[in-house]
């Protein structure tokens, strides 16, 4: 698999920081995949105050050798989860921050950074998103941001928000998934162990957090065995058999563990698929369609179009692998006839 150029990404880092909407970019783009077949991105950590910089839990400091003016280095900046949300960011971090936008880098908030992309009024206009406690005060504050509590991640383009602390981990892999296709994306994740991507399409409305390993779940066994039979036409109450749950339970726990209905993630399942073929295989779209399970070339381009926001034609061409050999539907749990 090829890749384009590597890219850099800056991570904003100041004095009180959250570890963990910290550590999240630093765990997504500053490990080496390459030995997975993965795309390496450079990573430079830019102070925003003088180091070592305490953080807000643990007890130890960070120190950087780069700071805001590493900035135009990066083609990615990301602001992780401001230190108080009340607090106004200090003018040379705003300042930076515009500048990193006017230049064409693209922008990205996780948790309660929005705050300090609003402050910068990079989020004017725009819609936005941020931990769904602090969802109320960011509207109030800044009433020229459209607030949605109800996603994942926000993508504007060069302008990227995620809801609260987890929810980081789904925006960087989005944006792995952006720059280099879907099966990028699903390399880093499997190396972190959590799901490639999670219910919903560009606007990701939260329907269901997945289990990050199936098989460690009630319904692991069945989720598995589905998703390596998306070609054939599964319906709620054959998952229940194979669960051995009357339809109902099935449902009811399915609901329970994952947030959404089974027909659902069914969906989201193929659609996945789907993109896997699309950049692997050179097959027709209708062909796609019904190695996914979604029958035909108009049922595909629906679904995928909700899904994904854009047209699986469109999609090949962005993210076709120019690799020596296909990967064939069959090494993925695909049939197709």
């Amino acid at each position: 698999m090829e890749f384009g150029s590597r890219r850099t990404v800056a991570v904003v880092v100041f004095d009180r920081l959250a570890v963990f909407e910290t550590a999240v970019p630093c765990e997504v783009f500053g490990i080496d995949r390459s030995a997975m077949g993965a795309p390496t991105y450079g990573l430079l950590l830019c102070a925003a105050d003088p180091p070592p910089l305490r953080t807000t839990e643990g007890g130890f400091t960070i120190d950087t050798p780069y700071n805001l003016s590493h900035l135009p280095e990066a083609d990615t900046v990301i602001v992780p989860a401001w230190r108080d949300i009340r607090e106004t960011p200090p003018d040379n971090l705003l300042d930076a921050l515009r500048s990193a936008h006017d230049r064409g880098s693209r922008i990205a908030s996780l948790c309660s950074g929005a705050f300090v992309l609003a402050h910068a009024g990079l989020l004017d206009g725009r819609r936005a998103t941020t931990h769904w406690m602090y969802a109320g005060l960011l509207a109030q504050m800044f009433p020229r941001v459209h607030v949605d509590p109800s996603v994942l991640y926000i993508d504007e383009g060069q302008v990227l928000t995620s809801a609260g602390t987890a929810a980081g981990i789904d925006l960087c892999l989005h944006m792995v998934r952006r720059d280099h296709g879907a099966e990028a994306a699903n390399l880093f994740a499997r190396r972190m162990v959590v799901p490639p991507h999670r219910s919903g399409g560009q606007a990701q409305y939260v329907e269901a957090p997945l289990p990050p390993n199936m098989d460690e779940d009630p319904l692991g066994e069945t989720m598995s065995w589905a998703v390596a039979h998306l070609g054939e036409p599964l319906t709620v109450q054959a998952l229940a058999a194979h669960a051995h749950l009357s339809p109902r339970t099935f449902a009811r726990q399915f609901l329970a563990m994952t947030g959404t209905s089974p027909l659902r993630w069914l969906l989201v399942q193929r659609v996945a698929a789907a993109q896997r073929l699309l950049e692997t295989a050179d097959l027709p779209i209708d062909r796609v369609a019904e190695a996914c399970g979604l029958g035909s070339a108009a049922n595909l381009r629906l679904h995928f179009g909700r899904v994904v926001g854009t047209s699986p034609t469109a999609y090949r061409k962005a993210f076709k692998q120019r690799a020596t050999d296909d990967v064939q539907p069959g090494a993925m749990g695909l049939r197709v006839s």
